[in-house]
């Protein structure tokens, strides 16, 4: 595994996420993000059988979630999540993991994400992930006032 950190939460159990859990993940989205993804981003992309899980803790309460989306040798991070309060704990790293083993399962060789340039702890965490900086995408995300923000794309080779 390429994880560094190691979750400091005491257990967990991820599942495929499902239209139902749309409730807890918006809430959290709205909570994580200035601009979050909108309920029809996610049921596109359950529709579209995307790859997507949630990460529950003990009393099956929301930790975190993620969606990608895979193409010809490559899987691409389109969101994930930890949820505010629970960040700090390695949970990030325990979803690239599953990510990870995800590709890995599928064959696909590259695992790709976009980061904003502003947010700096996550950068760090795909950084000691193994995570590569490949390019930039100018003016990728929106933001809630003034110019779009640029994205970091990043890229890891996975071992399949």
């Amino acid at each position: 595994m390429n994880a560094v950190i190691q979750p400091s939460t005491p257990s967990f159990e991820a599942a495929a996420m499902r239209v139902p859990d749309l409730t807890e993940v918006l809430a959290a989205e709205r909570l994580a993000y200035p601009v979050p993804w909108t309920h029809g981003n996610f049921v596109d992309s359950l529709a579209a059988g995307y790859p997507a899980e949630v990460l529950r803790g003990p009393r099956a309460e929301l930790l975190g979630y993620w969606v990608a989306m895979p193409g010809v040798d490559e899987m691409h991070l389109l969101n994930i999540t930890v949820v505010p309060g629970w960040q700090g704990h390695g949970l990030a790293v325990t979803m690239l993991d599953r990510l990870v083993e995800e590709c890995r399962r599928r064959g696909l060789p590259q695992l790709w994400l976009e980061v904003r340039v502003g947010n700096a702890r996550a950068r760090d965490v795909y950084q000691r992930y193994g995570f590569a900086e490949v390019g930039r995408r100018r003016a990728y995300y929106p933001v809630q006032q003034g110019p779009r923000e640029d994205a970091i794309l990043m890229s890891l080779s996975v071992a399949v």
